[in-house]
């Protein structure tokens, strides 16, 4: 594949030459080749900014255009925006399972290229099909609660609370401390609609099996004792948290943490960036999110692979952005900024990255997954539209429009109708 594409350049690049111009590929009568790339993580957007133009001095027959569109804005819903108008990216991202399928009639097969046999297990399953992978995995990241050690150090706090009760002591240690415990951004939809609910979610004995009881019937959101112990740890964050979360979106929530003014939020190892960017000398860990008072099934961090790369199968300059993609995954360049720009857990067996690389974040992180003490993402197994429609639930629970039993009904109401194929 790779010699392939060094032919398709190389023609491309003779063709320019002697016709000044290589037809409605061309970006100009250089026969420069443009890949339009669209994405979600917006906190590697300056990085990725430095790795286009990296990427360019060594291929100047290729351009990249990179739009990064996240935080508060749905990107999933531009996206769909994008292709509808037919604006359509040749390089995008996308969540796997649900979303590969909804896409698939855009995926260009990924299984033959070189670095495909270097995916973990793990990161690739979500994006493979019938047998073949139709993404690269962008990283894998973990969350649970982000914390300050000194501020815990200096409320008294000795050992990591693993459980609901001595989550609760610990934020009471805090808050005597006049120190705010929890930094709550439930602006935000993906905080509570993919993270926060994804913890009652995961912690099922058996989550795949739980969502399709959802579906058929045989399960409920009522009743179900896991999600009645999630609804605890919800509200103990609240409890202890700063004033008016659902107005703080993800950039006041970061800060808030970056600048002591708070000891925890509920994030992953991403925010490590923004973070170090505030105060490059805060001493972090990270904590899981318990729901009960079993330390042995809590002491865990949820971890899974936020977005894979994929290629529109009907762009004109797929091979172009194959290289691009081979490029990000197998020069020492591209290696380098996977793990020491963007900070990134690589998802592939072939790129290594040091503690030093991934920060005390990303490092933790790595941790808890390689002593098998890692809990499973699934909001990408939901009904399409449904995290946003638990965020809303949730939204409505927090502000007092809604009980309890009310929130869990309008779950059961909005996956019934999600679900319906």
């Amino acid at each position: 594949m790779r010699t392939k594409r060094g032919i398709l350049l190389a023609c491309s690049l003779l063709l320019a030459a002697l016709t000044a111009g290589c037809g409605d590929n061309s970006d100009n009568a250089n026969g420069v080749k443009t890949v339009h790339i669209y994405q979600f993580k917006v906190e590697i957007s300056e990085a990725l900014a430095s790795l286009k133009t990296e990427f360019e001095k060594e291929h100047p027959d290729i351009k990249l255009e990179v739009q990064s569109v996240g935080g508060g804005t749905d990107y999933g819903a531009s996206l769909r925006a994008k292709f509808s108008s037919g604006d359509e990216p040749d390089i995008f991202t996308i969540g796997g399972n649900n979303e590969r399928d909804m896409w698939m009639e855009y995926l260009e097969d990924l299984s033959g290229e070189a670095w495909a046999k270097d995916v973990k297990p793990l990161a690739a399953e979500q994006m493979t099909a019938d047998g073949k992978l139709y993404g690269m995995p962008m990283n894998l990241e973990g969350y649970g609660f982000i914390y300050n050690k000194d501020l815990f150090k200096k409320a008294g706090i000795t050992e990591k609370p693993l459980t609901l009760t001595a989550l609760r002591e610990a934020s009471e240690k805090l808050k005597a401390a006049g120190i705010t415990p929890f930094a709550n951004g439930y602006q935000e939809w993906f905080v509570l609609g993919n993270h926060n609910v994804n913890v009652a979610f995961a912690q099922q004995p058996d989550p795949e099996a739980f969502i399709a009881g959802l579906t058929d019937g045989t399960k409920t959101f009522a009743g179900d004792p896991v999600f009645s112990k999630w609804i605890d740890l919800l509200d103990l964050t609240v409890e202890y948290g700063n004033k008016n979360p659902l107005s703080t979106d993800y950039n006041t929530q970061v800060t808030m943490v970056a600048s002591g003014e708070a000891a925890m939020m509920q994030q992953g190892n991403w925010t490590q960036g923004q973070i170090d960017g505030i105060d490059p000398n805060l001493n972090l860990g990270i904590l899981p999110m318990p729901i009960d008072d079993t330390p042995e099934d809590n002491d865990k961090l949820y971890v899974g692979v936020p977005s894979n790369w994929v290629i529109n199968k009907n762009s004109p300059v797929k091979e172009e952005a194959k290289v691009f993609l081979d490029w990000l995954v197998t020069s020492e360049t591209g290696k380098k900024y996977i793990t020491k720009e963007f900070q990134f857990i690589p998802a592939l067996d072939s790129i290594k990255g040091t503690e030093e690389d991934l920060g005390a974040l990303g490092a933790e992180v790595l941790a808890y997954t390689d002593k098998d003490q890692a809990l499973t993402w699934n909001w990408t197994r939901l009904p399409n539209g449904m995290p946003q429609e638990l965020s809303s639930s949730i939204q409505g629970y927090l502000g007092g429009k809604l009980t309890k039993e009310g929130m869990l009904k309008e779950f059961q109401v909005n996956w019934d109708n999600l679900s319906v194929q």
